[in-house]
C-alpha cells in the first residue's frame, strides 16, 4: 500500500499501481469526468500513469487552465501528426511541440510540400481521430529497439534523433490506439475524446529546416491553434482578425512611415513620417533622461575583437556579431595581413563594454556614484532571415540604453527610481499595464554562483523595497531566462487587445565591470568595483515604435503623430485663406499640410482617414470668410465649427508631449 496526499492535506491508502484517474474516481464521478490529468510532487504526469509510491497528489481539470492547455496543444499536434500520416502515406514526421497559442508540427512530404488547400481535409481527419476517442497510452522502449523500429518504418529523421540519446536509455512513446504511435516525453490526456473537435483551427503552412539548420533537409510545418472550448477558439480568431488589422507592416505602408527591401535585409528605410515619430519619441526619452540624471554619452560602432574577448561577449554571442577584418600591412609592406581575432573588428551588438570604457576614463571616486550612463546606441544584430520580421525583430536598431554605476549600498534605491521612471513613460506613453518577470541564470553564462546568488537575490529585494513584486504587477520568476552575464528584471506590456510585449529591462551586473576593470575609490581609500545596472526601458527604437502602431492602430496621440493636421480646401477659391490656416498652425508648432488637390471633400477626409491623421481642417467659401474652420477627428462623425483663434491654442495644447504639460491640461 502507498499513501496519497491531497491538496486539501487528506490521505488515502492505495494499492501501489493505482491510476490517479482511480483515484479521482473513487472521490466521485464529477471528478472523474472532469479529470485531464495529475500532478504528481508538483510535476505533471498522465492521468492513466500508475503510481508506484507515497506522493502528494494534485487531480488537473479544465480550471487548470493554463497546465489543461498544455496537455491540450501537445495532443493536438500528435492527432495533426496522425492525420497527416493517415492521408498522405510515406510522409515522416519529425517534432510537434505546442506554442503560446496553438502547436505546429514538422513533416517531411513524400511527394511535393503540403500548401494551405491541403489543411481542411487535414482538420477533417483529426476530427474523425478525436471522434474515435482513442485511447493515448505511454509505452517504454529501449533506445537500440525503438531505433530499429523507426528505420522498419521508414521514419530517417525520428531514427537519427533517437541514436543521438545515451546508449543504454529508455525511452518513451505515445500510442494513439493501436494503430499509431510517436516517440514523446509527455504527458498526453487519457484520450484523442478529452479533445473538443471544435477548439482548434489549422492556420497556415510554412517551410522549416530539419533541426533549424539550412543545411539540412527542407521540411513543411504546419501551425494550428487550439484551445479547452469553441468559446476560446473564436476569442482567439477575433483577437487575430483585429491584431491583423493593427499588423504595423501594414499600417506602416498606409501611413508612408518606412520600408524594408532585399538590399540592407533586417534594417529600415525610415521615410520622413516616421521618422518624426522616432525623433518625438528620443526627444521624449532624452528629456527623461535628463530629469532622472542621466549624461548622455556616444561612442563607437566598431570595436577590436580583443575587447569582445574580454568582455565575454565574443565566446558566448559572437555567432550573433558581425565582425570585419582589420588589415595591417605585412612586414615587406606588400599588403595586407589577417591573422585571427586579433586582427579583426566588430559591430556592436551591445553598449555595455563602450560604457564601461568611459567609466574608466579618469579616477572615480564613491562620492561620484552612482553615475548614470545613457546613449541611444545603434547596435547591429546578426538575427537569421527567417526571424526578421517588419520593425519587431531588425538586425540594426537603436537602443534607450543606459548604465548605472554605483555601489552595493545604492543598488536597491537605483532600481526603485528606475521602477519610478519606466512607470511615467509607460503611462505617457498609454500602458497602464504591466508586468515584473525576474529572470535567473541561464546554462550558458559567466561568473560564479556567489555572484549569481547575490545579483539575483538584489533584484528581489529591489522590487519588494518599492512593493511590485505582488500579484498585481504580475510578479513571476524565470529560470534559465537570464542573459549570460547577468539576471534581469523584465517588464512585459499588456497592448489594447491583450497581447504582452517584454521590453524594458534591468540587470544587475558584477562580471562586467571585473572583467573590464572597472572601479572607484572607496571611502576607505581603496579600489573598490561597482555594480553595473544594464537597464533599457523602451528596448529598441524600431520594436517599440512597431508596438505603438499596434497598440493605437495606426491613430497615435497627437503629439506622436507625423502629420498632426491637414487643411484640406472644399473649393480652390478657398486656398489662399487655407494657407493662412497653415501658416498659423505650423507658427504654433503644429506639424501640419495643406490639401489644395481639385478633389471632391469627401475624397480627400477618406484618404487622409486611412493616413490615420488626428485632424482634418476643412475650409471653403463659407469659412474664408467667417475666419472658421470645420474641424474633423478622426473616428469620428461629427465635425466642428470653431473660429481660427479658438482652434489653432487648442491643437498646440493638445499636441504637447505629457511630460511638458502641466498637471491641470
Amino acid at each position: 500500500m502507498i499513501k496519497i496526499t491531497l491538496p486539501d492535506g487528506s490521505t488515502r491508502e492505495v494499492a501501489s499501481g493505482t491510476t490517479p484517474a482511480q483515484i479521482a474516481a473513487d472521490i466521485g464521478p464529477g471528478l472523474a469526468k472532469a479529470a485531464l490529468a495529475a500532478k504528481i510532487d508538483g510535476e505533471l504526469r498522465d492521468i492513466m500513469r500508475p503510481l508506484e509510491e507515497d506522493t502528494e497528489l494534485a487531480l488537473v481539470t479544465s480550471r487548470d487552465e493554463e497546465d489543461a492547455l498544455e496537455l491540450a496543444r501537445h495532443d493536438y499536434a500528435h492527432v495533426l501528426a496522425e492525420a497527416v500520416q493517415n492521408l498522405f502515406p510515406g510522409t515522416q514526421i519529425t517534432f510537434g511541440p505546442s506554442t503560446d497559442d496553438g502547436f505546429y508540427y514538422d513533416f517531411a512530404p513524400a511527394g511535393d510540400p503540403f500548401t494551405d488547400e491541403d489543411l481542411p481535409k487535414i482538420e477533417e481527419e483529426m476530427k474523425r481521430i478525436i471522434a474515435a476517442d482513442k485511447p493515448l497510452r505511454r509505452e517504454v522502449w529501449e533506445r537500440d529497439a525503438l531505433i530499429e523500429r523507426w528505420k522498419k518504418d521508414g521514419e530517417t529523421f525520428k531514427a537519427e534523433w533517437a541514436a543521438e540519446l545515451p546508449e543504454g536509455d529508455e525511452i518513451t512513446v505515445y500510442w494513439s490506439g493501436d494503430d499509431w504511435m510517436d516517440m514523446c516525453r509527455g504527458p498526453h490526456l487519457a484520450s484523442t475524446g478529452k479533445l473538443d473537435p471544435k477548439a482548434f483551427k489549422l492556420m497556415r503552412v510554412s517551410g522549416a529546416y530539419w533541426r533549424g539548420d539550412q543545411r539540412n533537409p527542407q521540411l513543411s510545418r504546419i501551425y494550428g491553434t487550439g484551445w479547452l472550448n469553441k468559446k476560446q477558439l473564436n476569442a482567439h480568431l477575433v483577437r487575430l482578425e483585429e491584431a491583423a488589422k493593427r499588423d504595423h507592416r501594414k499600417l506602416g505602408q498606409e501611413m508612408d512611415l518606412y520600408h524594408i527591401q532585399s538590399e540592407a535585409q533586417g534594417s529600415i528605410f525610415w521615410h520622413p513620417k516616421g521618422y518624426v515619430i522616432w525623433q518625438a519619441l528620443e526627444q521624449y526619452m532624452r528629456r527623461r533622461q535628463i530629469e532622472a540624471g542621466y549624461e548622455e554619452v556616444k561612442t563607437p560602432q566598431l570595436m577590436d575583437v580583443r575587447q569582445w574577448e574580454q568582455s565575454g561577449h565574443w565566446g558566448k554571442y559572437s555567432e550573433n556579431m558581425f565582425a570585419v577584418p582589420d588589415e595591417v600591412p605585412d612586414a615587406e609592406g606588400d599588403g595586407p595581413v589577417v591573422t585571427g581575432t586579433a586582427d579583426m573588428m566588430a559591430i556592436k551588438p551591445m553598449n555595455c563594454p563602450a560604457h564601461v570604457l568611459v567609466f574608466r576614463q579618469g579616477i572615480k571616486s564613491y562620492r561620484d556614484l552612482p553615475i548614470r550612463m545613457a546613449e541611444f546606441g545603434c547596435c547591429h544584430r546578426n538575427e537569421p532571415h527567417g526571424a526578421l520580421h517588419g520593425l519587431m525583430r531588425v538586425r540594426q536598431f537603436t537602443q534607450d540604453d543606459a548604465h548605472i554605476f554605483c555601489t552595493q549600498e545604492q543598488l536597491v534605491e537605483e532600481v526603485g527610481l528606475f521602477c519610478d521612471m519606466l512607470d511615467r513613460v509607460y503611462t505617457d506613453l498609454g500602458f497602464d499595464n504591466y508586468a515584473i518577470k525576474l529572470a535567473l541564470r541561464p546554462e550558458k553564462r559567466i561568473g560564479s554562483d556567489e555572484m549569481w546568488d547575490w545579483s539575483e537575490q538584489s533584484l528581489r529585494d529591489a522590487v519588494a523595497a518599492t512593493g511590485r513584486d505582488t500579484e498585481e504587477y504580475g510578479w513571476e520568476e524565470l529560470p534559465g531566462e537570464g542573459a549570460f552575464y547577468a539576471p534581469k528584471l523584465e517588464f512585459h506590456l499588456t497592448d489594447a487587445i491583450g497581447r504582452t510585449w517584454q521590453v524594458g529591462t534591468i540587470q544587475t551586473d558584477t562580471v562586467l565591470p571585473e572583467r573590464l576593470e572597472a572601479t572607484y575609490v572607496g571611502e576607505d581609500g581603496e579600489r573598490h568595483q561597482p555594480i553595473m545596472l544594464h537597464r533599457a526601458i523602451l528596448g529598441s527604437f524600431e520594436r517599440f515604435i512597431g508596438i505603438l502602431i499596434e497598440h493605437y492602430a495606426g491613430k497615435l496621440p497627437l503629439w506622436l503623430a507625423p502629420t498632426q493636421a491637414v487643411v484640406a480646401t472644399i473649393v480652390t477659391d478657398a486656398n489662399p485663406y487655407a494657407l493662412q490656416v497653415v501658416e498659423r498652425l505650423k507658427a504654433a508648432g503644429i506639424r501640419v499640410e495643406a490639401d489644395l488637390r481639385n478633389e471632391k471633400i469627401n475624397y480627400k477626409v477618406r484618404e487622409h482617414s486611412v493616413g490615420k491623421v488626428p485632424n482634418i481642417l476643412v475650409v471653403g467659401m463659407r469659412e474664408a470668410e467667417e475666419g472658421k474652420v470645420a474641424l474633423r477627428r478622426l473616428g469620428q462623425k461629427d465635425q466642428e465649427f470653431l473660429t481660427l483663434d479658438e482652434v489653432v491654442p487648442m491643437l498646440q495644447n493638445e499636441a504637447l508631449p505629457p511630460d511638458l504639460k502641466s498637471p491641470t491640461q
